[in-house]
């Protein structure tokens, strides 16, 4: 019989390890690499002007870069980029993690984390009440956008290489999608 993960099973990782609990499973992954790191930075700074500070943007968004978050359900995860409308968090909570359901949540696919994304991390994330999720390839220059709706994730589009899109919900500007890819 296995184990029901805990959080002290996270806090006994080593240092570099990231941890994650879904369904009671503890899932590892080391830090992500430099050029899956350098397309969630520029994802942060191309959405964080317009809609965390409202330079250029409408504003009304908490943005963070692998926040932890708890779940009511004793689910933990490290999305790679998240956002909460301030109407739902209306300010960053002075913890060390966030209980707080997020908005949107955009997962950078690698090849050893893609399959626990799609297959654990986007039922989860309907489950929990997340309204979006972006799934960004940066090895295969990719983006899904996904909108929950009756109770299933429907996918809105994907686009790649050098496209410009307006993707929800961040649909008000036009996201270059060759910048998310520069090295």
């Amino acid at each position: 019989m296995r184990k029901i993960a805990t959080y002290e099973d996270i806090l006994a990782l080593p240092e570099g390890m990231t941890g994650e609990i879904l369904g009671g499973v503890l899932y590892t992954q080391p830090r992500p690499r430099a050029r899956h790191a350098r397309s969630g930075s520029r994802l942060q700074t191309i959405l964080g002007g317009p809609f965390d500070i409202g330079d250029g943007g409408p504003g009304g968004w908490i943005i963070l870069s692998e926040p932890e978050l708890h779940a009511p359900s004793g689910e933990i995860v490290v999305p790679d980029t998240v956002g909460w409308r301030r109407e739902h968090m209306p300010e960053l909570p002075d913890a060390a993690y966030i209980d707080v359901c997020p908005d949107w949540v955009c997962e950078l696919l690698s090849p050893s984390t893609a399959v626990k994304d799609r297959e654990k991390k986007m039922p989860f994330y309907l489950r929990w009440g997340v309204h979006h999720i972006w799934l960004i390839d940066p090895g295969l220059h990719t983006l899904e956008v996904y909108r929950a709706e009756h109770e299933r994730w429907m996918l809105l589009g994907t686009w790649s290489e050098d496209a410009v899109v307006r993707a929800e919900p961040f649909d008000s500007i036009e996201l270059k999608l060759e910048r998310l890819w520069e090295r």
